[in-house]
């Protein structure tokens, strides 16, 4: 499951908007949005605070062979 699909699945299943877990995880908005749209280029950091809401945090991953 790629990141953007994982955030947006988590943030709906605790029933929280956008905006809502922007505000618990201490993110703007904007980069929320860009999170979930799978944006390229994003703050390690930042995505760190949204996924330890959920229990998680970035790592490294095998690539498959049609990467």
């Amino acid at each position: 499951m790629d990141l953007a699909k994982f955030v947006k699945e988590k943030r709906q299943a605790v029933q929280l908007t956008q905006i809502e877990l922007a505000q618990k995880t201490g993110v703007g908005l904007r980069f929320l949005r860009e999170l979930e749209q799978g944006k390229e280029t994003l703050r390690m950091d930042k995505v760190n605070q949204v996924l330890s809401m959920f229990g998680h945090k970035l790592g490294p991953i095998q690539k498959t062979p049609n990467e």
